[in-house]
């Protein structure tokens, strides 16, 4: 099931049962490191038979003394510590980790499975929730209760984070656990150790308002994607079935005929109206939950829908969940008597906030806001030429460069922006920002395809799967590639993506529907040539990313990874036998 929490272990016949704690004795934290077949086997303190605390101590590089031994005190010896799974040993070291993107659909999971892969390579007993768009199955109480650590991999808020206070926190963004999913296990065993540093569990160390900013964002666009798709496919359908005066049907509550494909045209069009008549709302009420938890939704609703009041639109929407958000931070400063304390959420914090927010977005904030949106609008609007295809190739760029990050994201969400007041401009630039983000994935399937040697066999494995990813405007289906070899693999995503951007605007394709890649290409206007343009970008992206790993690897078979190192290896081995 989608977001089911799942446990990768290491098999271990020969583990003791675990030993339950005395009670009033603090749970003993192992944090023995897997050997490294360069070093020398490490020592550690055993655990006391009566149940008191042992430390594993890693060692210290510099020479340093072990716990133990420092100014008039005799060293102490240690005994060899057991290897993860060893009969000596009580049990693994065990972490809950939690991962959520801004999609929900792509690096949620990918997360995911790169953290279970690196625990079950060390010995780690891992179980990861998935925040993803189909929802979440909650970590078991027990499990989160006997954890040793937690790894927050996450680009939005981690929803009832509460539920990991006090325990040591690895807090980063999902990209972190895609790339480095073992250097994040090892962070979260040095942070149990005893005399580790305390960590909050509340907040990232070292965030600065930058980062959190973007967090309350992506924590709305988020929210706001799924009715995106869902009312821009089901629009981009009515005018497919209904052409494009389907917008000018009377409502289906008054006139529907069953037999009538204008009927179902307007049912589908209206439809998909009332969805995208929620996303300001909901992004601004997302990001007012971001920032302030399950108080900043009422007063972002109510800020958002506002902003469709004063035509202040998308950018109105963002700023109306930034105020919603900050109003209810102060709001929550004020001290009041303990006896409003209970209405507080209730009551008092909705009401004060939602009223400020009221006033600030109909008689201060509103007006300049609608009067900029119209501006980009008309701009929108009025694009051609060379104008139109230096934009294009900026949004390409933007596209590819994090590969369906933050960068990512605000190119994407411009976009759909421009959903919400269509105009010729605006459909233009949906049409490039969906090209372009097809060709990453696409490149890179190309390339295993026809230069295989110069990937690993997962890699080769992955190309199979771009092609799919990559049809279906999934960006995200480049990242495994991206992960081994950032240098040559993301600026030839973004000179491939750059061309297709550049040319779905000077060819003039248009289109309705904010998702669905090659699946909606009868939807798009010039849809022949727009393919040419996705074309054109993939050959670009191979051709580059080719010449550069060709630069690099002049005897590729002798790769990592591939068959012919294999077989190098082997013969080695039966010669030196």
């Amino acid at each position: 099931m989608a977001g089911a929490p799942e446990t990768a272990q290491a098999p271990d016949p020969a583990r003791a049962p675990e030993t339950a704690p005395r009670p009033g004795v603090a749970r003993t934290v192992e944090t023995a490191q897997a050997p490294d077949p360069a070093e020398a086997p490490e020592t550690a303190q055993a655990l006391d038979r009566a149940g008191a605390p042992g430390t594993a101590q890693a060692p210290d590089p510099a020479g340093a003394p072990r716990v133990g031994e420092g100014a008039g005190q005799p060293a102490v010896a240690e005994p060899a510590a057991p290897a993860v799974g060893d009969a000596h040993d009580p049990r693994p070291f065990r972490i809950v980790a939690v991962t959520s993107c801004p999609t929900g659909i792509a690096h949620t999971y990918m997360a995911a499975e790169a953290l279970r892969r690196a625990a079950g390579e060390v010995g780690v007993e891992i179980t990861v929730e998935t925040q993803g768009s189909a929802g979440f199955t909650r970590l078991d109480p027990a499990v989160v209760a006997a954890a040793d650590g937690v790894i927050l991999a996450h680009d939005v808020e981690v929803r009832e984070r509460a539920r990991f206070a006090g325990k040591p926190t690895v807090d980063v963004g999902v990209k972190a656990g895609v790339n480095r999913p073992g250097e994040l296990i090892a962070e979260v065993r040095a942070a149990a150790r005893p005399d580790a540093a305390p960590m909050d569990a509340g907040a990232r160390a070292g965030d600065g308002f930058g980062t959190r900013l973007r967090t309350w964002l992506m924590t709305g666009v988020s929210h706001m994607v799924p009715f995106v798709a869902a009312g821009g496919l089901l629009i981009a359908l009515a005018f497919a079935v209904g052409g494009y005066q389907v917008n000018k049907a009377p409502s289906v509550a008054d006139h529907f005929l069953w037999t009538e494909s204008a009927s179902w045209a307007a049912l589908f069009f209206q439809t998909g109206g009332a969805a995208f008549a929620f996303l300001v709302p909901v992004l601004a009420g997302y990001i007012a939950y971001g920032m302030a938890d399950r108080p900043g939704l009422v007063p972002g609703f109510v800020g958002g829908s506002i902003a469709l009041t004063v035509n202040a639109g998308f950018l109105g929407g963002l700023i109306a969940g930034l105020l919603a958000g900050t109003a209810v931070l102060g709001v929550r400063r004020v001290a009041v008597p303990p006896a409003l304390r209970g209405i507080m959420p209730v009551v008092v914090i909705p009401l004060l906030s939602s009223a400020l927010v009221g006033f600030l977005m109909f008689l201060v904030v509103g007006k300049p806001v609608a009067a900029l949106q119209k501006a980009l609008t008309d701009w929108l609007g009025g694009l051609s030429g060379t104008n139109a295809v230096v934009l294009g190739a900026v949004l390409g760029l933007m596209m590819c460069f994090d590969l369906g990050g933050p960068l990512n994201k605000c190119a994407y969400t411009f976009a759909v922006g421009g959903l919400a007041d269509p105009n010729a401009g605006s459909l233009k630039v949906m049409a490039a920002v969906m090209a372009a983000g097809m060709v990453p994935p696409l490149a890179m399937a190309l390339a295993t395809a026809v230069r295989g040697r110069l990937f690993t066999r997962a890699e080769r494995e992955n190309g199979k799967a771009a092609w799919v990813l990559g049809a279906s405007f999934i960006t995200e289906g480049a990242i495994p590639f991206a992960a081994a070899d950032p240098l040559r693999v993301i600026p030839s995503a973004m000179a491939g993506g750059a061309v297709t951007g550049a040319l779905s605007m000077a060819f003039g394709c248009t289109l309705r529907a904010p998702h669905g890649g090659a699946f909606v290409v009868p939807l798009i206007g010039q849809p022949l040539l727009y393919l040419v343009a996705i074309a054109a970008g993939t050959a670009v992206g191979t051709a580059l990313v080719v010449l550069l790993k060709g630069l690099r690897d002049r005897e590729p078979e002798t790769r990592p990874g591939t068959e012919a190192e294999t077989e190098t290896t082997t013969s080695a081995a039966v010669a030196t036998a």
